[in-house]
């Protein structure tokens, strides 16, 4: 099996699908990998990172940028980072910075996703 390369930016989201923030967190997150390239960019597992798993452990270490995407003002992405031993780089909460109200269920309005997808291409084009 090849290696996989290592993008230059570690892309980690909030995963809370029961509001719509969190769930335009993940599918803006594969929105960027799409638009920037995988070689910019990718999505990382925070839940393989918190639990350990060498492999995403590894790829972590060898990224260049952190990114955090959380969807709201808990920014549990940010807080499993620190608590798994990593600093983030850049980050970003949608609630606030792509100014998407946080409600239940997974309902988002087109111009909220591009707000999410444009919000994460802005902060990867930040210097680390």
């Amino acid at each position: 099996m090849a290696a996989t390369a290592v993008p230059e930016n570690a892309l980690f989201v909030c995963a809370g699908c029961m509001s719509n923030v969190g769930a335009l967190s993940v599918l803006a997150g594969l929105e960027a990998v799409n638009r920037a390239g995988p070689d910019k960019i990718g999505v990382y597992s925070l839940a393989g990172l918190a639990t350990g798993v060498s492999p995403i452990i590894d790829a972590t270490q060898s990224a260049g940028c952190l990114i955090g995407v959380s969807g709201c003002s808990l920014n549990c992405v940010e807080r499993l980072l620190r608590q798994s031993g990593y600093t983030v780089d850049r980050s970003i909460t949608l609630e606030a910075d792509a100014h998407i109200e946080k409600h239940s269920g997974n309902q988002y309005a087109p111009a909220e996703f591009e707000r999410a997808v444009e919000s994460i291409l802005a902060v990867m084009q930040e210097s680390c």
